[in-house]
């Protein structure tokens, strides 16, 4: 049974994948169910949800169309969750393969670097980052990778130190096998599959992050997100509850997909011993 029957045949899997199928669906055809600018200026302010067919979630303070916002957020808290995940992924991969794979000093030197930042928590971390460097989507980006490479980088380690000394690395290395050979076409692709399945919780960390920091007034300011709507509905939350509710919704079915998601992929890649639930 391949990989991707058996990530469908467990419950988790199924269910957190419609859950992303959709969400990437609504902001891809976000331009197409509601275009232009989420963040002007559509209508009449605190109008109330499924008083207007116009406007099926209402607006918020500044006449602002809540159903667009939620769209369009949808595309941002995917994209920075994807983008800084594959970023701490590919660098954490790439320091462990390194430090796995040399041993010595170069192990010694890199795991204390990796000590340095688990230390840190990630969104402590991120904060500064944003608020030292400035405020754009790259920088929201690079930030909460800076705070998640480190995980990958050493179950990575684990993985290599595990698998290099298997009998058929010893073979490779019999042989003449030049050794980013061996580290390439014989140890990473059976050190990624772990790997892989601590990727969705990652990304699941960097939408949150991203929402606290846009909640804090440290995203990016010129696109819509969930943290930002949240944050503006603060202020009027006794009499329009729903402009933080919907937003908040909104970011808690995406990690709830993102973890189901997780599970299932976990199970898929043989986390549980290969058995499909």
């Amino acid at each position: 049974m391949s990989r991707l029957q058996r990530l469908l045949g467990t419950w988790e899997g199924m269910a957190g994948f419609a859950i992303l199928v959709i969400l990437l669906l609504f902001g891809l055809l976000a331009p197409v169910i509601s275009p232009g600018d989420p963040l002007r200026i559509a209508g009449r302010a605190l109008l109330a949800p499924f008083t207007d067919p116009a406007f099926p979630f209402g607006t918020d303070r500044l006449g602002r169309d809540v159903l667009a916002g939620l769209l369009y957020g949808a595309r941002t808290s995917l994209a920075v969750g994807l983008a800084a995940a594959f970023s701490a992924m590919v660098f954490g991969v790439c320091v462990g393969m390194a430090a796995g794979f040399s041993g010595g000093f170069v192990d010694e030197a890199l795991m204390r670097v990796v000590d340095a930042f688990q230390i840190v928590p990630s969104f402590l971390l991120a904060l500064a980052f944003v608020s030292t460097i400035g405020v754009s989507t790259p920088i929201v980006v690079l930030a909460i990778a800076l705070g998640a490479w480190a995980d990958p980088a050493r179950l990575t380690r684990a993985q290599v130190l595990a698998i290099r000394e298997q009998d058929y690395v010893a073979s490779a290395r019999v042989i003449g096998m030049h050794p980013a050979e061996i580290a390439f076409r014989e140890i990473l692709p059976n050190a990624l599959p772990p790997v892989l399945a601590l990727s969705a919780t990652i990304v699941a960390g960097a939408i949150l992050t991203e929402a606290a920091l846009s909640f804090l007034g440290l995203g990016n300011p010129n696109i819509a997100t969930w943290g930002s709507m949240i944050a503006e509905g603060r202020s009027v939350l006794r009499s329009a509850a729903y402009l933080s509710v919907l937003p908040g919704a909104a970011l808690g079915v995406t990690v709830l997909g993102v973890h189901l998601f997780s599970e299932g992929l976990g199970k898929a890649l043989g986390d549980d011993g290969g058995r499909a639930a």
